[in-house]
């Protein structure tokens, strides 16, 4: 008894706690969000050749040169050498165009898996055939559809507008 009682005090406290949606508990869910989840409100920097500029920087923690680097930024920029304007450059964006452009190897993954699947796929038809799937049924052969085509004719099945309506009975042949 004393224990169901500590179980279920333990399962109210201790398990049930995250899994619950009452009033309360989403009410201080804001308090401990986990780091991983993005704040939607607040302007995030992203990739995309449809909007070049983005709301912030790429790099906003700046350390000690990178501060240099921006303070000789205001200065004229005839004075910056080559590799401090590519360094002032990528401050503010992660990727130039060209290689916002360049393709990815995706692809590759992709129709690997996609064969992989047929593979897999025509394999398990193989071995239903081979193993589960039984002989054809003697029903199917030609002579036995010979057959039948022809009871059904004798039988004269759906004359109107069916299957006897396209034979012949006088010259005994397909009209």
């Amino acid at each position: 008894m004393l224990t169901s009682r500590a179980l279920v005090r333990g399962l109210k406290s201790g398990f049930w706690r995250p899994l619950s949606s009452t009033s309360s508990v989403q009410a201080a869910h804001g308090k401990d969000m986990s780091p991983d989840v993005l704040d939607p409100s607040v302007p995030q920097y992203n990739n995309r050749l449809d909007t070049p500029l983005s709301d912030v920087p790429f790099v906003r923690n700046l350390n000690s040169e990178q501060r240099q680097l921006k303070e000789k930024e205001k200065g004229p920029w005839t004075k910056l050498t080559k590799e401090e304007k590519i360094a002032l450059y990528r401050l503010t964006h992660e990727l130039t165009y060209p290689e916002m452009r360049r393709g990815s190897s995706e692809w590759k993954t992709v129709l690997g898996g996609v064969f992989i699947f047929l593979g897999f796929s025509g394999m398990l038809v193989w071995w239903q055939r081979i193993y589960v799937f039984g002989e054809v049924p003697h029903t199917l052969s030609d002579e036995w559809v010979e057959k039948q085509t022809q009871r059904m004719i004798d039988m004269r099945i759906n004359p109107v507008g069916g299957f006897a309506y396209h034979w012949d009975y006088v010259k005994k042949q397909w009209k």
